[in-house]
């Protein structure tokens, strides 16, 4: 069951990235969470939205959109889930590859998976071309001893 969580949506732009990541930071920050695991979720969550901004659309239109949910559980566990509405992955196993992209134009193109993956606990994809692709990202926060 959730403790608590956070819905945003955005245009599918690169100038509402650092947006995304400063909502779901300031959301976290009131957990009791180490620098370095909110660093870590920032860095996975900020990949995980280029990558929907980046390919999930041919053409920039009004309609294109994410969705980004953040949830953090009971036991601690922080689930992100980005979604967007384009064309979907036609192989997933494929672009989970490392250093594989389809815009070789672009810098640090093919590592968004990689990152996710070794910032995060686990990473989900789910896709359908013509419909989009949902990015599942799961991170369990340690516990912090009591000061007291």
């Amino acid at each position: 069951m959730s403790k608590n969580y956070i819905r945003l949506e955005s245009k599918a732009n690169l100038e509402n990235i650092a947006s995304i990541r400063v909502c779901v930071a300031t959301f976290l920050s009131e957990l009791d969470i180490h620098i370095d695991e909110l660093m870590d979720i920032k860095t996975a969550l900020s990949e995980a939205v280029t990558n929907a901004i980046d390919h999930a659309y041919d053409e920039e239109s009004l309609e294109n959109k994410i969705i980004v949910e953040t949830e953090v559980e009971d036991d601690g566990e922080i689930k992100i889930k980005v979604k967007d509405f384009g064309k979907g992955i036609e192989d997933i196993s494929l672009a989970m590859t490392p250093a594989y992209t389809t815009k070789p134009e672009n810098e640090h193109a093919g590592m968004g998976f990689t990152i996710m993956e070794s910032f995060m606990d686990e990473i989900i994809v789910d896709s359908t071309v013509n419909e989009g692709t949902t990015i599942f990202l799961t991170k369990k926060i340690r516990k912090r001893k009591s000061n007291v």
